[in-house]
């Protein structure tokens, strides 16, 4: 079940809080991805994110060609389905930072602003799965919710339709999908025109036999 983007308050723990939790969640830790409290109350650790995305990413590899000829060639595929992505961040990192990061370590060219990141969790016996704002903390949610995955889990997705940003795509992007959408129309308008030419036979054929001399 899908819900609107996170609207939680944001608790803010004290120092000796977030030292009792990091403990707790420590000891019920099996893949030793376990936190780190810092002396300044920053503490770090690792989120894993799976990679939930319907349209192909574009990959920016760059190879030098001499001194002052570097080339950038961009790759356009699909993220296999479900892929799974582990992040070591810290608590003062926000949502942004971490999509940010996320698409830096898989060479993605796009641009963040396409992509929004989500929580799914469990209550009641239900699955919800809702956006997080980008000023969220993902580890400190993660802190909270223990390092159980089935409890809390993070998910990158595209925004949704209603709410994509078109400022975000290139140029060639946009004419692209402008070249996809009239594909899509002139498809549909030919199906509507079969259809239609089939009733029109079957209801002439009819007359016809309706109308002919007895």
């Amino acid at each position: 079940k899908d819900v609107q983007k996170e609207r939680e308050p944001h608790v803010y723990l004290s120092k000796e809080e977030v030292k009792e939790k990091i403990q707790s969640y420590n000891s019920s830790v099996t893949d030793k991805l376990k936190m780190t409290l810092n002396a300044n109350g920053i503490y770090t650790g690792f989120i894993k994110v799976q990679m939930e995305l319907c349209r192909p990413i574009t990959v920016q590899s760059s190879q030098s060609q001499g001194r002052y000829a570097p080339s950038n060639q961009k790759t356009a595929f699909y993220l296999p389905d479900g892929c799974m992505n582990t992040l070591h961040i810290s608590s003062t990192n926000t949502v942004r930072e971490v999509i940010e990061a996320l698409l830096k370590k898989f060479f993605v060219a796009d641009n963040p602003a396409k992509f929004a990141l989500y929580k799914r969790c469990h209550k009641e016996d239900q699955v919800y799965t809702c956006k997080l704002s980008d000023r969220e903390h993902p580890l400190y949610l993660r802190l909270v919710a223990g390092p159980k995955t089935e409890m809390l889990s993070f998910v990158l997705r595209e925004h949704e339709t209603g709410e994509v940003m078109w400022e975000a795509f290139s140029i060639p992007e946009l004419q692209n999908f402008l070249r996809i959408l009239d594909k899509e129309e002139n498809d549909q308008l030919q199906i509507l025109k079969n259809r239609y030419a089939a009733y029109r036979g079957k209801i002439e054929e009819a007359l016809r036999g309706v109308l002919k001399p007895g």
